[in-house]
């Protein structure tokens, strides 16, 4: 079997937009002294004759290549990429010969050239306290591959040759020498980095196995600084797991752990208003993804398969069946196949449901504070007062259970306000001062003794139905790609909302999003026949042989590669979206 790791696939040739590409970026031009030669000669030259330094240079340790030359000095970064080779990089091939592995040590020195490059006109995409497989690092068979952001410097719209020769040819060789190489390398952090995430994905892998959904080590920090300071609460309070939702997980590095094993079911969270119940959910939200050693929730996991869902006002929805959640309507629209361009925060938050576990999702994660109300609960009195056939909703509290046993999909649940989810619940955890507690044997008790005479209003939950997607929906010609933060993508002419799909830990990610929907409909993956599921299966398992190039081979700026969850989340909420069939 060939070997693929950190970008799965080896050396392979670059190459970029037609749009942005004047020469061949894989030309040799010559060595260092000759660039330097060439940028001082500009001095003072017309700022687009930078053009011509497009291709490959080769320095004593690694080659340059000039990929894109902004036009002007008020244009985007220009895009390089260096390579080390294997002999020169000379990393441990422990530390590589996996994807995981290979992922961590790229992550890790991305972020070690982040550090060299503080004073630099250089800047690589190195990423936050998770550990994306980014464009901006790779490791191919032991080489080193970054790409990396500069703005060429100029004077107006002048080249100041001097200052760009400084960087390219004194600057860059400096710092790909002190954190590219293994030998200069901080070979104990290399090793402790690699050994973290090794033991958060194994940890992960082992979910299922044990039943489990989600996985809370004993001395985790949950909470972060502040909603815009992802980095662990200072003095904040490490988690404790209940003893009797204690497991203790063997893993390759760390050996054995102990935490909360959050089973598979339904689990019901707990508490007074900011005890941390929401914190907890937060941190098990990112669990999907792995972290850098310090950030404290490293042993905080979720299952590759857990989507975050809420209500979205506003939101298009387009050919959904939201049947379940809605029985009729006034207007008579068929909630089998239901579309509106402006959801009421009930009927997103149904289609949120739907297109999740369509997807391929079989661990929901709700929080009150962000979903419906009146499609959450309806109490007893709300039955007497208003009759069942004068409301079409079905809340999802008489749902959760027919969804776990018909379909496997399990809920964790933040509910504060309401008990009748006490009756359906299989675990109930309350979190008082952040401390957690196991009192499922309380709400029991509670909800034996002290019945809330509600009636349940469903008898099921009935079979998936899986859309076809219409080819012409994404745009392939070229099509603007741009991420706004976390809270949106440009794609060609449209903009799609991302603020509701809370997993997104990094803008990096959005344009991995809109890159990996063009690459797809490109590809004829979305062919008008295939089936969206089948088509996100197929995706995934070409991420996982390729990584990196299943997104986008031609793309030469930043990205992170997205879950398959995401990228149909961001599908699901492209306002131009067309779905040709809706299939039972």
């Amino acid at each position: 079997m060939a070997q693929h790791y950190g970008g799965r696939g080896g050396p392979r040739r670059s190459s970029t937009r037609a749009t942005t590409q004047q020469r061949d970026p894989a030309r040799h031009r010559g060595d260092g002294d000759r660039l330097r030669q060439e940028l001082r000669g500009m001095h003072g030259s017309g700022y687009g004759r930078y053009k011509s330094l497009t291709g490959s240079w080769r320095f004593d340790d690694f080659t340059l290549q000039i990929q894109r030359v902004q036009p002007d000095p008020y244009a985007p970064a220009s895009r390089v990429q260096v390579t080390v080779d294997a002999t020169t990089a000379a990393l441990p091939t422990h530390l590589w010969d996996t994807p995981v592995r290979a992922r961590a040590l790229a992550g890790y020195l991305a972020r070690a050239l982040d550090r060299e490059l503080a004073d630099s006109r250089l800047r690589i995409d190195a990423g936050g306290q998770e550990v994306l497989d980014r464009s901006s690092c790779q490791i191919h068979y032991g080489a080193v591959q970054v790409r990396l952001g500069i703005d060429l410097p100029g004077r107006g719209r002048s080249i100041d040759g001097h200052a760009a020769a400084h960087t390219l040819c004194s600057q860059l060789p400096d710092v790909v020498d002190a954190a590219l190489r293994w030998a200069v390398a901080d070979q104990q952090a290399a090793e402790d980095f690699v050994r973290t995430v090794v033991d958060t994905d194994a940890l992960r892998r082992a979910l299922p196995g044990l039943g489990l959904v989600a996985f809370v080590a004993d001395g985790a920090m949950p909470a972060r600084r502040s909603g815009v300071d992802d980095r662990p609460l200072v003095d904040g309070v490490p988690f404790r797991s209940p003893e009797s939702m204690r497991v203790s997980i063997e893993l390759p590095h760390r050996g054995r752990v102990t935490g909360m094993g959050v089973p598979e079911g339904i689990t019901l969270i707990v508490g007074g208003g900011f005890h941390g119940k929401s914190t907890l959910l937060r941190a098990l939200e990112q669990g999907v993804y792995d972290h850098v050693p310090g950030d404290g929730r490293e042993l905080v996991v979720a299952r590759t398969d857990t989507a975050k869902v809420r209500a979205e006002d506003g939101r298009r929805v387009h050919r959904v069946d939201v049947s379940p959640f809605v029985s009729h309507l006034p207007t008579g629209a068929d909630t089998r196949d239901f579309s509106t361009d402006n959801a009421s925060g009930s009927t997103s938050q149904a289609a949120s449901i739907t297109e999740a576990v369509e997807a391929g999702a079989r661990v929901l994660l709700v929080d009150e504070d962000t979903a419906a109300t009146n499609l959450m609960i309806r109490d007893a009195r709300m039955q007497e007062l208003v009759a069942k056939d004068a409301e079409p909703l079905t809340p999802f509290v008489d749902l959760i259970r027919p969804l776990h046993t018909t379909h496997g999909v399990s809920t964790v649940l933040v509910m504060g306000g309401s008990g009748d989810y006490m009756d359906v619940a299989d675990q109930v955890l309350m979190l008082d001062a952040y401390h957690a507690h196991d009192v499922t044997d309380q709400a029991r008790a509670l909800a034996q003794d002290r019945p809330t005479g509600r009636r349940s209003e469903a008898d099921g939950y009935p079979p998936l139905r899986h859309r076809v997607v219409q080819p012409r929906s994404i745009p392939t010609e070229r099509p603007k790609i741009r991420a706004r933060g976390t809270d949106a993508l440009t794609l060609g002419e449209s903009t799609i909302e991302l603020r509701g799909v809370e997993q997104i830990a990094d803008a990096s990610q959005v344009t991995g999003i809109g890159l990996a929907l063009v690459s797809l409909a490109r590809r004829g993956r979305f062919d008008g026949r295939e089936e969206l599921a089948e088509v996100l299966r197929g995706w995934a398992a070409d991420v996982t042989d390729r990584g990196v190039a299943a997104v986008d081979e031609r793309f030469v700026g930043d990205f992170a590669v997205p879950r398959p969850l995401e990228v149909a989340a961001a599908l699901n909420r492209l306002r131009v979206l067309e779905v040709s069939d809706l299939r039972p």
